[in-house]
């Protein structure tokens, strides 16, 4: 019989039965939201209330999202999940010569807090939290939503949300990074600080595995990989003089899933596991700071362009692992999403497969419904066993940062993404309408945005709100902002937040940041 594994390389046999579970399985499996947190972060799970379901969107304009936004929620969605274009990702405005061709095309162009009032416009702020998918400008755009917020009368204490922030995981696979590690590790560190003393119900974070495993990563190495830039921030805030359990109940993940089930579900237990004894073993951190708390988003790369709606079926398994697994949030992709942003139809649909696996499956039923699977336990087992012995491959370089500079992360994310590419064009690894049962129909054509016109449009908006402000006040803060991040040692997020309100921009905000830490490079 040929040799069976899972898209991680561990090996299935053909029958499991509880020869096969080490020595301490029961132990290491506990009670649902009791240390390690194996079965769960909460007691009751989703007896006691559904996963999030938030889905991720942003189309050009703010009012356009806007209106995307509030579809969603008309439809039954629970949370709101931001996609910025890539300009505002990495600190440059829209009317720049640099952002020509890219505004609003992935995501939605933010360029002043007058943009992020439309995206939010008429939206409950105090009774929905709201994630957003940003990182070397996290801090601007927590500091726009924080002025929307105090501008329409709601204290900070009352919001809710997550920024990404997470700068490590950009220079190994995404590579929205503007500044250089030190600097951003030292901004993260703000960052921390100030919601836990300003923004309390705020995650300061959302430690992502994700776009590892977007970029090729099996599923060991996302949650090693991810695990290793988790333990820099927690020892970056720890330097800062930040007590680890004043924030580290306040740390989010954020992981992919993908279509072999048994092994994501396996993932998702071992990484709360992980990450439980690593709290606790290396920061002596209180329960509270060991709960791992997680989103997921179904698998983008796993969508195929030939025979899309077969990636509704794909979206379905992913969505049973990541609730089996125990996910706090979830977004799941649209099914035309590997030939253009998602239609309005396509989202409506990948919100509907959360409701009916929430509302119609059984899975909502009883907490960790495939807990003492001899399978899933040796899965467990052996994934948690392969993570850690990658996390010490790291920390033997030095850590996360080290090992990123070095490239050992990149290399070996890059030799899992040739090796599944292999196993893909050989037909080992069957992709069904793509290497097998492909009926040589092309792709459909789905329209697109006139992004041209866009373009023009989002700059003539960014123009009138630097005619509009005060130019003088506008220059003092920025002004004040670069001696303080000059000096050193002065918080920022007061400073960044002034500046928002001045309606300084995240381009102008981002290039004061510049002139004194420089570009990573």
């Amino acid at each position: 019989m040929a040799e069976v594994v899972t898209p991680s390389g561990i090996p299935v046999a053909p029958v499991y039965g509880p020869g096969v579970l080490p020595e301490g399985a029961h132990e290491a499996l506990g009670q649902p939201g009791q240390f390690p947190f194996t079965r769960g972060v909460q007691p009751t799970m989703y007896r006691g209330r559904l996963w999030t379901m938030r889905q991720y969107a942003g189309f050009g304009t703010a009012a356009e999202t806007n209106a995307r936004f509030k579809l969603l929620l008309e439809a039954g969605q629970t949370g709101l999940s931001v996609a910025f274009d890539l300009p505002t990702q990495m600190g440059i405005d829209s009317d720049s010569p640099r952002a020509m061709g890219e505004v609003g095309r992935v995501g939605v162009a933010i360029d002043t807090v007058e943009d992020m009032h439309a995206l939010l416009a008429d939206l409950p702020l105090d009774r929905i939290s709201t994630s957003m998918t940003i990182n070397a400008t996290a801090a601007t755009l927590l500091a726009m939503y924080i002025v929307v917020a105090e501008e329409r009368g709601m204290p900070r204490a009352a919001l809710s949300g997550t920024i990404q922030n997470d700068i490590l995981k950009e220079y190994v696979a995404r590579g929205t990074y503007v500044y250089p590690v030190e600097p951003s590790l030292a901004l993260i560190a703000e960052t921390f600080r100030f919601c836990a003393e300003e923004v309390p119900q705020w995650n300061p974070i959302s430690i992502s595995g994700y776009h590892m495993r977007e970029a090729g990563a099996t599923a060991v190495q996302e949650v090693a990989f991810t695990f290793a830039n988790a333990l820099a921030y927690v020892q970056a805030a720890v330097d800062a003089g930040l007590a680890v359990d004043a924030f580290a109940p306040r740390l989010s993940f954020f992981f992919a899933c993908h279509n072999d089930l048994f092994e994501e579900v396996a993932k998702f237990r071992a990484a709360r596991r992980l990450w439980a004894r690593l709290m606790r073993d290396r920061f002596g951190a209180n329960d509270a700071s060991c709960r791992m708390r997680f989103h997921t988003q179904t698998g983008g790369v796993t969508l195929t362009a030939q025979q899309p709606l077969n990636n509704v079926v794909r979206v379905a398994v992913q969505t049973l692992a990541a609730t089996l697994g125990g996910t706090q949030s979830l977004h799941t992709n649209g099914y035309d999403e590997a030939l253009a942003l998602p239609t309005a139809a396509a989202a409506t649909l990948a919100l509907r497969t959360q409701q009916i696996v929430g509302y119609e499956s059984g899975v909502a039923q009883t907490v960790d419904p495939l807990a003492g699977s001899y399978y899933v336990e040796s899965l467990t087992s052996e994934l948690e066993a392969r993570a850690v012995d990658l996390l010490a491959k790291v920390e033997a370089l030095g850590g996360a940062a080290k090992a990123i500079e070095a490239g050992f992360m990149q290399e070996e994310i890059g030799q899992s993404a040739y090796a599944y590419q292999l196993g893909v064009e050989s037909g080992k690894t069957v992709v069904v309408g793509v290497n097998k049962f492909g009926d040589g129909a092309p792709p459909p054509v789905i329209p697109t945005p006139d992004y041209t016109q866009l373009e023009v449009e989002q700059r003539a908006r960014v123009a009138a709100v630097k005619t509009a402000r005060d130019a003088a006040t506008v220059a003092a803060a920025l002004q004040t902002l670069e001696s303080a991040v000059r000096a050193g040692g002065t918080p920022l997020m007061p400073l960044v937040i002034d500046a928002v309100r001045a309606r300084a921009s995240v381009g102008e905000i981002s290039d004061t940041m510049e002139r004194v830490w420089g570009k990573y490079r």
